[in-house]
């Protein structure tokens, strides 16, 4: 294992910091308001609270592992696990058919805890052996260890019935189990609906609110041999479960109990940050705060029952990363204290700080400063200040009922929902924020009051108010952003691949791309088709990696795209008679980030001061996709027919083509692209540029030059 360390400057930032932080602490001690010990004691312990959690974060992030996955011995007996409660056939088809196609010999389980016909009738359909139980009793701990009383794999391979691992899943991950004492390989939980609750979707960047924990914290987290079991996405060796008595069923978080009381026995843990499977986020505001809390009701059951800070058999590094984690969902607690001080400031005509005000901003804003950017540095363009305050506040609530977890000995496991919900569910998890809202909005005009009569200092009651609106504007874009996502009535989601595709109707073809995609329908955009109206059936050729998927489709509306006659837009709904391949266009969709590597989307951000290190040594950035998309037919001497393609015009380089086969190099090419009703013919020359991998093979990139142009 290689460790990744911050650059210099990096160091130093997070010396000042620590050093700062202590500072600030300490003078703040001086400065607590006897007067009012209600309102300025815990507003100082909110501080403390968060420079500790900045300390654990460093801890965490400073140095992380860097993994190289080493090939498989051979032989090797695997099982793979997808257990199951009330997820849909549709759902499970896809995880199965993922699962079942990995490369390396092993058996894949349906553990199905809901006793349904319809998915002992799925797995046999798809060659999967199928497994229950006549109780549901420990959930799916209880489900996990009955099918280790059944089966013989050393290695057990698990999945939850959403995440639809890569082909080479097991090729990446088998290999570190060459040392005897790793009990578990965890990969990153990654997510391919990027419309969810959980992600932000900009022109270049998807941010995903976990994308920190998995791609960093993590990783950190695998340095100190401290990575957790996340449940999912994850290799579990058989004899090291049998040591511990199977999977954890004392808590409903069994996945990171599981990890505490294998790293008490001495086992280590490895973390392959890749992603190797991809799942689904939870959509909505409701879906994502019942399985925060249920993670949070977990780990305060863990952290009573392992004793986690003084119990035996963990190191240091380990009791500190555990207790980090669990700290971690005190922090609604905080954030309440944060919320309520300056209507309480307002309202009751009281100041929490009694010092100069020019010495505690300075002070303040300093330590302020310093920890921002220590948290956008180490987080490496994961982190994202303004987006993370949103979610902060949209879960303080959640977060402060998940302490009731130190008390209660019975929590039920509760499945995360896979299902839309309606709007009248998202307002009542907004409620408590709302409620907040309301609170600092009524005091707005009293703090008003309050500075023109000279009750409170015109200066201080400015600080003041500028934390307020700030509060209030934050709860505005929550509930704004919640609502938006509960009115999305989208029952399947759509992939924003531009993939080609060919209608025929009446014996003519026409050439276009998918603009969504998903197993069930699809966007069309390309050539107009004369005479189609909605409810028409149309043939359909889409052009995938080494395979062409042909079926039938049904116009469920009809186009034109922007102000051009020749181009249109229609929505297709597939039939998948019996000539259709579904199986194989869900196993193209789900299993690969094909929709980020197309779209040239990043995860990151550059942090404030790598950007300007950058810019000092004038380092260049990567070329962008222009929003321009195409598509043409490609013609080679030694190939008979054309070959559909999709172009993508980028800004400032070549444009770039896009085919679902390896092209011929040494000989020339011709390619034809839709152009006023007419196809305009072109002879370019090719440059490979790399690749991008799916599922069912390689997309092939080539930049092209264009040499002459005929009609």
């Amino acid at each position: 294992m290689k460790i990744e360390l911050p650059k210099p400057y990096i160091t130093w930032l997070v010396a000042i910091y620590v050093a700062c932080g202590l500072a600030y602490m300490v003078w703040r001690i001086g400065a607590i308001n006897h007067a009012a010990p209600w309102l300025s004691i815990p507003l100082y312990a909110a501080e403390i609270y968060g420079y500790v959690s900045g300390l654990l974060f460093v801890m965490m992030t400073y140095r992380l592992s860097v993994r190289e996955p080493v090939p498989p011995q051979e032989g090797l007996k695997v099982d793979v696990f997808v257990p199951t409660y009330n997820e849909s056939v549709d759902l499970l088809r896809r995880t199965l058919l993922a699962a079942k196609w990995m490369d390396y010999p092993h058996e894949t389980w349906l553990l199905d805890d809901g006793r349904r016909e319809s998915m002992r009738q799925l797995a046999a359909e798809l060659g999967c052996r199928y497994l229950s139980r006549q109780d549901n009793l420990h959930a799916k701990a209880g489900n996990l260890n009955n099918a280790l009383r059944i089966t013989d794999g050393d290695f057990i391979a698990i999945f939850d019935a959403d995440h639809a691992p890569r082909k080479d899943f097991l090729l990446k991950t088998l290999g570190f189990f060459s040392d005897e004492k790793v009990a578990f390989v965890q990969t990153p939980q990654d997510f391919f609906n990027i419309d969810s609750f959980g992600h932000r979707l900009g022109k270049k960047r998807v941010w995903d609110e976990q994308a920190l924990f998995f791609k960093v914290i993590q990783r950190g987290k695998d340095v100190l041999n401290a990575a957790f079991f996340c449940g999912s996405c994850a290799v579990v060796r058989r004899a090291a479960l049998d040591e511990i008595g199977g999977f954890a069923t004392e808590t409903v978080t069994e996945d990171v109990h599981t990890a505490i009381k294998l790293h008490k026995r001495g086992y280590r843990s490895v973390y392959y940050g890749e992603s190797l499977a991809f799942g689904l986020a939870p959509h909505s505001i409701d879906t994502y705060l019942k399985q925060r809390m249920r993670w949070g009701m977990g780990s305060m059951q863990v952290f009573r029952r392992e004793n986690i800070l003084f119990g035996r058999g963990l190191t240091l590094g380990q009791r500190l990363n555990y207790f980090a984690s669990a700290l971690f969902f005190f922090e609604g607690w905080q954030k309440l204290i944060f919320f309520l001080t300056p209507p309480a400031v307002f309202l009751f005509g009281v100041l929490p700080i009694v010092a100069p005000l020019d010495t505690f901003l300075l002070l303040f804003c300093l330590y302020y400063l310093l920890s921002i950017l220590v948290h956008l540095e180490l987080g490496r363009g994961y982190n994202a200040l303004l987006l993370s305050e949103q979610y902060a506040m949209a879960r303080f609530f959640a977060f402060m009922s998940t302490s009731m977890g130190l008390f209660r000995r019975d929590i039920p496991f509760a499945v995360t929902d896979k299902q839309l919900s309606d709007t009248g569910k998202v307002w009542l998890w907004l409620s408590p924020l709302l409620m907040l809202a309301g609170i600092g909005a009524i005091s707005v005009p009293v703090g008003l009051y309050r500075m023109h009569t000279g009750s409170i200092p015109v200066s201080a009651g400015i600080v003041t108010m500028i934390w307020t609106l700030v509060t209030l504007l934050t709860a505005v874009s929550v509930a704004v952003f919640a609502h938006r996502h509960a009115a999305n009535r989208r029952g399947e989601y759509r992939f924003p691949l531009h993939v080609p595709v060919t209608l025929a109707v009446d014996g003519k073809t026409y050439l276009g791309l998918t603009s969504d995609l998903s197993p069930n329908g699809a966007l069309y955009v390309g050539e107009f088709v004369p005479g189609l109206a909605p409810g028409n059936a149309v043939d359909m050729l889409i052009h995938l990696p080494n395979l062409i998927v042909r079926d039938s489709a049904l116009a469920t509306f009809v186009g034109h795209r922007g102000r051009d006659p020749h181009a249109a837009s229609i929505g297709l709904r597939f039939q998948w008679d019996a000539r259709g391949n579904t199986g194989a266009l869900e196993s193209f969709l789900y299993g690969s980030r094909l929709q980020l590597e197309m779209g040239n989307l990043t995860e990151t951000e550059t942090p404030p001061l790598t950007r300007l290190a950058e810019l000092l040594r004038r380092e260049g950035g990567r070329p962008r996709f222009a929003q321009s998309w195409g598509a043409g037919l490609l013609l080679q001497p030694l190939r008979s027919g054309t070959l559909p393609v999709a172009i993508a015009t980028l800004e400032g380089a070549a444009p770039l083509l896009f085919s679902s086969i390896e092209l011929d190099l040494n000989s020339g090419a011709t390619l034809r692209q839709p152009a006023a009703g007419s196809l305009s013919e072109q002879t370019v020359s090719l440059i490979p540029t790399g690749r991008l991998r799916t599922p069912t093979g390689d997309f092939h990139l080539y930049n092209f030059t264009s040499h002459s142009t005929a009609a």
